[in-house]
């Protein structure tokens, strides 16, 4: 089925013309894409509206900042999947258990590498898929050592949802174990995203000393008891910050 938009098409020729040219006027962008003025004028001001383009006092124009951040956003993810994917297979021999790499993206966190044990359980996780912060140990491990104020601002804005038995929807209490959490370096879960599940995390730092992944060792939760508990904490940790370190914590 055909489903593509035709002005976000457009729109995409458009900026392709910056990929050999710096700064192009409008009526080189029309010249160059062939369309009628009237159009690439109105797609021009919606892609400036946006931060795509942005426009000097000589009417000349060349692609916005926006593609900086996103540029370095995407550059960060993809340097942590690719320092981080060593690491997590190593971790994931040891402890023969799933392991999983994830990112901050608004007030969620997106899973960007997962790496199946060989236990026959299977959890829900998957690359590309999001949870909120505060569910979860890998997400919440970020979500721990977030700047105070913008984990206090997170914790008043969002309503915690029960996804599983375990989810924590006390603020006091998710309150709690995030401070157990940062006083640790580490945090657990029991049946937050799935249940019969369990997970450990720790946060992945960059040279910034910021918390930019969390990296944790999920399963089921009978493999996850107090006898074995402080051995994947301890594996968990250091995976963490060997991969800090190829950040340059």
């Amino acid at each position: 089925m055909e489903c593509k938009n035709k002005t976000v098409i457009k729109s995409m020729a458009l900026l392709n013309l910056f990929l050999t040219k710096e700064r192009l006027s409008l009526n080189e962008m029309i010249e160059l894409s062939g369309m009628p003025k009237t159009s690439v004028y109105r797609m021009v001001c919606s892609l400036c509206d946006m931060g795509f383009l942005n426009r000097d006092e000589s009417g000349m124009y060349g692609l916005g900042l926006l593609f900086l951040q996103y540029g370095q956003l995407v550059s960060e993810r993809l340097d942590i999947r690719k320092m981080a994917l060593p690491v997590m297979e190593n971790l994931r021999d040891e402890v023969d258990e799933a392991v999983h790499l994830i990112v901050k993206q608004g007030n969620e966190a997106i899973y960007i590498e997962k790496l199946e044990g060989t236990q026959m359980v299977r959890l829900y996780t998957a690359i590309g898929r999001r949870s909120p912060l505060y569910a979860g140990a890998c997400a919440r491990s970020i979500l721990t050592f977030l700047p105070e104020d913008e984990r206090k601002a997170y914790l008043e804005e969002t309503e915690l949802v029960p996804i599983a038995s375990g989810t924590i929807c006390d603020k006091a209490e998710l309150i709690r174990v995030l401070d157990m959490s940062y006083k640790n370096g580490y945090t657990v879960s029991h049946s937050e995203l799935e249940d019969y599940t369990s997970a450990v995390a720790a946060p992945i730092f960059n040279h910034q000393k910021q918390a930019v992944a969390g990296l944790s060792i999920a399963g089921f939760e009978a493999r996850f008891q107090k006898d074995r508990l402080p051995y994947l904490v301890k594996r968990v940790k250091t995976a963490a910050l060997d991969i800090s370190k190829k950040l340059g914590f």
